[in-house]
């Protein structure tokens, strides 16, 4: 099939590679614009833009499809980049930018989005990191025909997959990507025979995955250790949990969920030691935190952090 593909961060780039490698013609990706990161802050293209040069993709990067928003003219140039484009379908995957109603009328077979998330738990911009933090015992993929609404598509491909105790969401992000883009290859497949049928959402069990903020990485100690446990794991890689400790904001990027004593107020550092590394007493229960970092430094398992960062006796504010 040919294939306009829209997509940014490397969870799209994993299905753009596998549409790809499955022999369709895609003549052309839309990815948002280059974006400043690292020290210098210098503009660097997304995981999906990078794909696409390599294997001489045409690209486009409107900042909006809108064409009631602050960019119209930006909207239309790209509105007939996309009707002037022969093409079959649009596959989306985490793309960032909304695609109103007279960009999905554009493909003559509509639009499919790669969603990680069981739809409808978890609509919305963070589903693998809120699943992990929730405590979810599972998640996965859905390949969905996208609407109007927040991923209020009907469902053509559900698949599930565990969440073990130790995923972070990097380790359960790739997990996610590579079974995402195995299944909107079998999804094309299907459409092609007119063997994808289409389910509508269940009204029961919506949930709403609102975007990470840095300012929630910030560990409230008064809540229980396995919450804390839970969103350690769910803002790893990123922005990563962070505590201050003697004026210091230090990432803390692992930890253990232990039984507290009660003794101890909420951010006491009960022990800090190389051999059980950083016990920290939280509301209920207590965690041992085992990979630290502090601000300019490198991630380091905590015998190595104690032996230049002291923390015994101490407390996070």
């Amino acid at each position: 099939m040919k294939i306009i593909f829209a997509g940014t961060p490397e969870f799209a780039a994993v299905a753009l590679k596998a549409l790809h490698d499955a022999g369709h013609q895609i003549p052309l990706v839309l990815t948002q614009p280059d974006r400043p990161a690292g020290r210098g802050m210098q503009l660097h293209a997304s995981p999906v833009k990078r794909f696409a040069l390599e294997h001489q993709i045409p690209v486009a990067q409107p900042v909006s499809l809108r064409l009631d928003g602050k960019y119209p003219d930006v909207a239309r140039e790209a509105h007939a980049l996309l009707r002037n484009t022969p093409h079959d379908i649009m596959v989306v995957a985490a793309y960032g930018l909304i695609l109103p109603l007279s960009v999905l009328d554009i493909p003559p077979r509509g639009c499919l989005n790669i969603h990680g998330s069981l739809l409808p738990r978890w609509r919305g911009a963070a589903p693998i990191h809120r699943a992990i933090e929730a405590g979810d015992s599972e998640t996965g993929i859905t390949i969905m025909q996208m609407d109007q609404g927040l991923d209020t598509g009907a469902m053509l491909l559900v698949e599930k997959m565990a969440i073990g105790a130790s995923d972070t969401t990097g380790t359960l992000h790739d997990k996610m990507a590579k079974l995402g883009g195995d299944m909107i290859v079998e999804a094309l497949r299907r459409l092609e025979q007119d063997a994808l049928p289409a389910t509508p959402q269940p009204e029961q069990g919506v949930t709403y995955a609102a975007k990470i903020s840095k300012e929630e990485a910030v560990l409230d100690f008064s809540l229980p250790a396995e919450i804390l446990e839970r969103k350690i794991r769910a803002l790893n890689p990123f922005p990563a949990a962070c505590a201050v400790f003697a004026g210091v904001t230090l990432k803390l990027w692992q930890a253990q969920v232990l039984a507290g004593d009660g003794k101890h107020a909420a951010g006491t550092i009960i022990s800090a030691d190389p051999q059980d590394g950083v016990i920290v007493a939280c509301g209920s229960g207590a965690l041992r935190i085992t990979e630290l970092q502090k601000p300019g430094g490198k991630r380091l398992p905590a015998a190595e952090f104690l032996k230049a960062f002291p923390m015994q006796g101490g407390k996070f504010d």
